[in-house]
């Protein structure tokens, strides 16, 4: 495809991620206003965030996998009409019910977005384009965290919290009118056959984990751990995941191919990405560390999180650059290693606001290496399993952040309250950066990565 052609993609694939992303972030200032309509609980509405999270991990599979079977087009369409559906059902809300419905079948439609555009980055983009482009996608999170309660807040001004929902309309409408004439639409030509006891078996498995950890209190981590909500459903995804895995390796066309774990590469992605979602779920006590240290308001503390997201902003297109020069072992190498410095500063927990903030920026920039770990997967599998093998890297990325959640509150419920407890917390999760600076030594350098 032209250039011209390839700059639109991006565009299209930029909107659709942040389109996505930003039903994550605009919620939380939108929770006052819908308690005013809507009678909820505080259980309901950890579920507002929870039930979007959780329909998206499941479905990830499914739609990465029909994407590699039926061509990137129709199911990227057919995901975005998803979530338009489930914008209307939000929207037009008039009970909890009805409203985690709509925020559901919202992750459900978002599962098939953002694996299928990294994919169609591979199907389109040669190799020393991808990293910068991968890099912008990569991106879109972190202008999503800083543009989603900006927006909320403008809107919520004039109008009411449905508004937030209804906007996605136009959006889908648009996505779905110009996707059809640029996606590509290659579909494989031999005879398959639909692994459905394997799509169904992981998404149970990724529900009761999901489930089961969220169940977690954190200070009384080890009681919960073993309380009626939380070990039945892990002990149903730990006796499932076995079994998951024997089934696919005899499966002919299986939604996990076992096979791509054959690959170091792969597995060493793998542990990153599971390390990724760690310090990515450490980010959230950095507000409560500021309050600690520095005595300010809650609604203050989290605007204190600016570093963190504005270096990654920057962090990640400028690492997706560097990935077409120097190669993704050298971005991930150096991003860890920063991680690993950012994590043990903020774990000394001085109370000094200038260091408080060179420590965020740090841990941002380390942060920014999702683009990297793309890259590597895409090189590593065949055209036909790009969406699926994206999707498992974002599986692997979400495992993190769930366990991450839990893990940080226990060990800070453990070594003490206030910032002595998160900075233990935030030096455990440095020996773990640091471990995985180790591992990333064994990636291909670039001069075998281009050779694949």
């Amino acid at each position: 495809m032209n250039s011209r052609a390839n700059n639109q993609i991006l565009i299209f694939l930029f909107i659709g991620v942040l389109m996505g992303a930003l039903d994550i972030s605009i919620v939380g200032p939108a929770i006052p206003s819908i308690e005013k309509t809507i009678s909820m609980n505080q259980q309901d509405l950890s579920w507002i965030f929870s039930i979007y999270v959780l329909f998206n991990l499941v479905g990830i599979s499914l739609m990465a996998k029909l994407s590699d079977f039926f061509g990137r087009r129709w199911i990227y369409l057919a995901c975005a009409a998803l979530f338009g559906i489930g914008s209307l059902v939000v929207a037009s809300s008039q009970d909890i019910t009805f409203l985690l419905i709509g925020r559901g079948i919202q992750g459900f439609g978002s599962s098939g977005i953002f694996p299928v555009a990294a994919a169609v980055i591979g199907d389109v983009f040669p190799m020393e384009r991808r990293g910068r482009v991968l890099g912008i996608l990569g991106a879109v999170f972190a202008i999503a965290f800083i543009l989603g309660p900006f927006i909320a807040g403008f809107i919520l001004m004039y109008f009411n919290w449905n508004t937030l929902f209804l906007i996605n309309i136009p959006v889908v409408i648009l996505l779905i009118s110009w996707g059809y004439f640029i996606l590509p639409s290659k579909k494989i030509e031999q005879k398959i056959k639909f692994d459905f006891p394997g799509v169904i078996l992981m998404g149970i498995i990724l529900a009761a984990y999901s489930l089961g950890v969220n169940n977690i209190k954190s200070d009384h981590f080890l009681d919960s751990l073993t309380s009626f909500p939380v070990l039945p459903l892990l002990l149903i995804a730990g006796v499932l995941t076995p079994i998951l895995l024997m089934l696919e390796k005899v499966t002919e066309f299986p939604v996990l191919d076992v096979k791509l774990f054959r690959s170091r590469e792969v597995l060493l992605v793998g542990l990153i990405a599971l390390g990724l979602g760690l310090f990515q779920s450490s980010v959230v006590f950095l507000p409560k560390l500021a309050v600690s240290l520095f005595g300010v308001q809650p609604s203050r503390a989290s605007f204190m999180l600016l570093p963190v997201v504005l270096a990654a902003a920057i962090g990640s297109p400028v690492g997706g650059r560097m990935i077409d020069k120097i190669g993704s072992k050298i971005i991930i190498c150096v991003g860890l290693v920063i991680a690993t410095i950012a994590l043990y500063l903020l774990s000394l927990v001085l109370n000094n606001l200038v260091y408080f903030y060179c420590a965020e920026g740090l841990l941002g920039l380390g942060l920014a290496i999702r683009a990297s770990l793309s890259y590597i997967i895409l090189n590593e599998v065949s055209a036909k399993e790009r969406a699926s093998a994206q999707a498992v890297l974002l599986i692997f990325i979400s495992l993190g952040q769930l366990t991450g959640s839990a893990l940080v509150g226990a060990l800070a419920s453990y070594a003490g309250k206030g910032a002595k407890g998160i900075g233990y917390a935030f030096l455990v999760m440095g020996i773990i950066s640091f471990i995985l600076v180790v591992a990333s030594f064994f990636l291909n350098n670039r001069k075998k990565e281009i050779s694949i």
